[in-house]
């Protein structure tokens, strides 16, 4: 006759991981860096009136309201863990796809103002303007003016034809691993 073994008892957390209330508690939060190694900080509650709470208000706002994964409310009517965590940063709790939608964009709206901040926060000689490319590079050290506009075929603006490359293979009586056809 098979014996049976011994049931074993439910283990009870001590400690609550998530935050009825929306979002993880500081026990949840410190549970997951033991576990898996990750630095989750708490929400942003409040103005994201810094470079870094923009960013992270805003990237989390986006990143979970843009494209729900999941209902806001549940079969009775109460608010899901998703809808939730909206509190837990401060937010008003959504109550459908509108109320979450307009969650993304303010979440978009704080990105672009990080986004601006940090371009402001950049030298001027920094900013984003005209790249140096090495087709520019190049132009500029050569003694052939860059053309302006499109030149007409046979008209004195177009620009004469460059030497060949020493490193190019000519099209012209060589294959492509270049023996003579």
């Amino acid at each position: 006759m098979p014996t049976r073994s011994p049931t074993r008892k439910s283990v009870t957390r001590t400690r609550r991981l998530k935050d009825p209330k929306g979002g993880l508690t500081a026990a949840g939060r410190e549970w997951f860096r033991e576990k898996e190694g990750s630095n989750l900080k708490p929400g942003v509650k409040g103005k994201a009136d810094t470079p870094e709470k923009m960013r992270r208000k805003g990237s989390f706002l986006r990143r979970h309201f843009a494209h729900p994964r999941g209902p806001m409310v549940d079969d009775k009517g109460k608010p899901t863990r998703l809808a939730l965590s909206a509190r837990a940063w401060g937010e008003p709790v959504p109550k459908d796809n509108a109320g979450a939608k307009r969650l993304a964009t303010k979440g978009t709206k704080l990105l672009e103002r990080y986004h601006a901040a940090q371009e402001r926060a950049k030298p001027a000689a920094k900013r984003s303007g005209a790249k140096k490319t090495r087709t520019a590079v190049r132009r500029r050290r050569s003694a052939i003016p860059p053309p302006r506009g499109r030149p007409r075929p046979g008209s004195a603006r177009s620009v004469p034809e460059a030497a060949p490359s020493p490193h190019r293979r000519s099209a012209r009586g060589t294959s492509a691993r270049g023996s003579v056809t």
